[in-house]
């Protein structure tokens, strides 16, 4: 009996390692303006990373039912310009530039400003929220 929920317990802990480890990691993407469909995800998740809707991307991929998509696909994302992936989400506080929230992350404040549509460094505001992109 307790041989078999050692097993057990064993098994569960796995399986939750490798769901998160799926789920935490990067979306799959090698060439621009393409996608590798990961495990879970949906049109609508993968628009959402791109900026893209999601029927726009199953149109650009022929296909004819928006809720069939299989772990290990390639699609192409439909646009003139490609966008990296999300890495976070960043709400902004009073007193941080474009700078210093590029210097928290890691990144060249004119990648953040890229992902986010914004031409001048200098103008960003308190409560805005900002895309922070993977950066290879």
């Amino acid at each position: 009996m307790r041989r078999g929920m050692i097993v057990l317990v064993t098994v569960l802990v796995a399986s939750l390692l490798l769901s998160t480890s799926v789920a935490a990691a990067p979306a799959a993407w090698s060439a621009p303006g393409y996608h590798q469909v990961r495990l879970g995800e949906t049109l609508s998740s993968i628009g959402r990373l791109y900026g893209v809707s999601a029927w726009s991307i199953a149109a650009a991929n022929g296909l004819s039912d928006a809720n069939k998509i299989n772990a290990g696909q390639w699609l192409y994302i439909p646009h003139s310009r490609y966008y990296p992936p999300v890495r976070y989400y960043h709400v902004v506080r009073a007193g941080e530039t474009l700078h210093s929230i590029g210097r928290w992350y890691g990144l060249n404040p004119w990648v953040i400003a890229s992902a986010n549509g914004i031409y001048n460094l200098n103008y960003i505001y308190a409560g805005q929220r900002l895309v922070i992109p993977y950066h290879l």
